[in-house]
């Protein structure tokens, strides 16, 4: 089976028949599928990939019915398969036009790295013949927004890679008139107009190649807001200075006496301006940090990747799982690979309130050193292109704390591959791909003690390692339980372990006494319960009665007295905002819910009826 997405979306039987798929969501949902390379597609992504911010309401039953066509279409050597909280494709020995590109496209700039240049331009161009026109071109306009830029930056990369192989090779006077139609039609990409200058300075045409120069320089101020970078501004002295190989004849030959330059990096950085301090705005972190190694791990090797692809990084989890913590640690650790400075946003107020794009833009610009005019304050799109040119080429790390959307994370992304975000959220964001999603689950009991002793001493726990157990699974894996326990321990060091346990043994009293100064584990735990809808609401405190075992959706209906797709569709929304846990599925394949018991002490309370669940609004 062959697979292309470099063009139409397109899928063909191994003798080269193409299957007919109809409709611009079908294809979007295979694209998904294969973009995924192996991993679960989400429903909500599904969701978001097909309609946007307003799918029907009948999403759910529509994605399972692309799904069964798809099914009948490729027939049995593709397998679709539902793996919760989506579905997953696996087509073993299938060919993929994009899987092939990346191949032929690394190799290619593997060659050009080490100076393999008649091979790398052999691999490059066999890698851009992929392409059949713009990619998912019969998509929805929600894929191709989320993917094609990634896609299209990849090609514009291998399409410059080529074209350096040329020059190396001496085929500046074949690559002139391409560069000149691609310069305007890319006029700030940098490499593409420096490598136009050395086309034009080797064929004997060295006005033309200073006033390329200056026409970028302009086109860069007037744009961007910048003057040229590394790639253009070296390329400029290398003419003015005849450092690069022009031949004796003028340029009808080419070179041998000069060595062909390596490729040509891309802009990094703005020109010298006022000297201005790169902001350093993460938080000091809050004692000692431990557990989620494997995460941590993971994260700092995303954040270290120089692909060229944009690096956008989701941590998920439910509140007080400790996803501010690790985000603050990777950044920390990975700091100094962003010397432009490190930025660190809460994005919502105190009491939970979502904040407002316009005024986190405000701050982000007052750090970068470029305040927002007086008269810009109010308008979003003024504020998102005053921080896109001040970060435009800028090697920033951005930490975005507490996002509760993707309409309000939008705009505070950066534009260009340079930066890097890490953003923390109770829910999936559909403007993150799920590789690049960590989700966050409550520690394990190892963790927990781990966790307790750096706080109060390992002696202390070894005291009563009874106690010690208790008291870490009474604060059900939350690290911000955790914290709060250690604190209180610390506070008081005469007490010993089984004294606190003893007070958070009362299922009744626990949420309160997890507290300590102004650090509420209830509190956290109500910010994203005010979130909530109304049904929603009703069916997390409607089913708080039950005890701690995994259920269905069936069970929750019986409860509740709804339909159980009604049930299902709330469920997996409490799923979604990180206030219940998918526990696997039962014998006949439905899916099974479970609690954390720290939530579940809190639907309990907001189900009675001293603190009914209007006390949350």
């Amino acid at each position: 089976m062959d697979f292309r997405l470099l063009g139409p979306i397109e899928a063909k039987r191994g003798g080269g028949s193409t299957i007919p798929l109809s409709g611009s969501k079908v294809h979007t949902v295979l694209a998904a599928l294969l973009l995924s390379e192996g991993r679960v597609v989400s429903d909500a992504r599904l969701s978001a990939l097909l309609w946007g911010w307003d799918p029907p309401a009948t999403a759910s039953a529509q994605i399972y019915t692309y799904m069964s066509r798809l099914r009948k279409h490729l027939g049995t050597e593709i397998e679709i398969v539902r793996r919760q909280p989506g579905y997953v494709l696996r087509a073993p020995g299938a060919w993929i036009d994009l899987t092939e590109f990346d191949r032929l496209d690394r190799l290619g700039r593997e060659a050009l790295t080490d100076r393999r240049f008649e091979e790398a331009r052999t691999l490059l161009r066999d890698a851009l013949e992929l392409w059949r026109g713009t990619a998912l071109a019969n998509a929805t306009e929600q894929l191709i927004e989320s993917e094609l830029p990634r896609l299209e930056e990849a090609r514009m990369i291998a399409l410059e890679s080529r074209i350096e192989a040329d020059l190396a090779v001496g085929r500046h006077e074949q690559v002139t008139a391409e560069l000149t139609g691609l310069v305007a039609e890319h006029p700030v990409r940098e490499r593409l107009r420096a490598q136009l200058m050395t086309a034009l300075y080797r064929c004997g045409r060295q006005a033309d190649a200073l006033h390329t120069y200056y026409e970028g320089r302009a086109v860069l101020a007037d744009q961007l807001g910048v003057d040229p970078g590394e790639a253009l501004g070296s390329t400029y002295q290398a003419v003015l200075g005849g450092g690069l190989g022009l031949s004796a004849s003028g340029g009808d030959a080419p070179e041998t006496a000069a060595p062909a330059p390596g490729p040509l990096p891309a802009a990094t950085a703005a020109a010298p301006g006022p000297v201005r301090t790169a902001p350093a705005m993460l938080p000091a972190p809050y004692g000692e940090f431990t557990g989620r190694r494997g995460e941590l791990a993971a994260l700092r090797g995303r954040l270290s990747r120089e692909d060229g692809r944009p690096r956008r990084l989701l941590i998920t989890g439910m509140a007080g799982v400790g996803k501010t913590a690790l985000a603050v640690r990777a950044a920390q650790d990975c700091a100094e690979r962003f010397p432009d400075g490190q930025l660190f946003v809460e994005l919502c107020h105190p009491d939970g309130t979502a904040k407002e794009p316009a005024e986190v833009l405000v701050r982000l610009l007052r750090a970068l050193g470029e305040p927002a005019p007086a008269a810009a304050c109010e308008d979003l799109e003024e504020l998102v292109r005053l921080y896109r040119t001040r970060t435009a080429g800028s090697r920033l790390l951005l930490v975005l704390d507490g996002a509760v959307g993707d309409r309000q994370v939008a705009p505070l992304l950066p534009g260009g591959p340079e930066s890097a975000v890490l953003i923390t959220a109770q829910a999936r964001l559909a403007r993150v791909a799920g590789a690049d999603t960590t989700a966050l689950a409550p520690v394990d009991d190892e963790e927990g003690l781990e966790l307790l002793a750096s706080l109060v001493g390992r002696d202390r726990l070894d005291a009563d390692p009874d106690a010690a157990d208790d008291l870490v699974a009474y604060c059900a894996g939350l690290p911000l339980a955790l914290h709060v326990a250690g604190a209180r321990l610390a506070a008081r060091p005469h007490w010993p372990v089984a004294r606190l346990a003893a007070r958070l043994a009362d299922p009744a009293a626990r949420l309160a006494e997890l507290s300590y100064g102004d650090v509420s584990v209830r509190e956290s735990l109500v910010h994203g319960v005010r979130r909530l809808a109304d049904a929603e609401l009703a069916v997390l405190t409607g089913l708080a009665d039950g005890d701690a075992e995994p259920f269905c959706a069936q069970y929750a209906a019986l409860v509740l007295g709804t339909a159980e797709e009604e049930a299902e569709a709330a469920l997996d929304t409490l799923v979604d905002l990180a206030l219940l846990e998918l526990s696997g599925l039962d014998v006949q394949g439905r899916p099974l819910y479970r609690w954390n018991d720290l939530v579940r002490l809190l639907a309990a309370a907001l189900g009675t009826r001293d603190a009914s669940p209007s006390a949350v609004r």
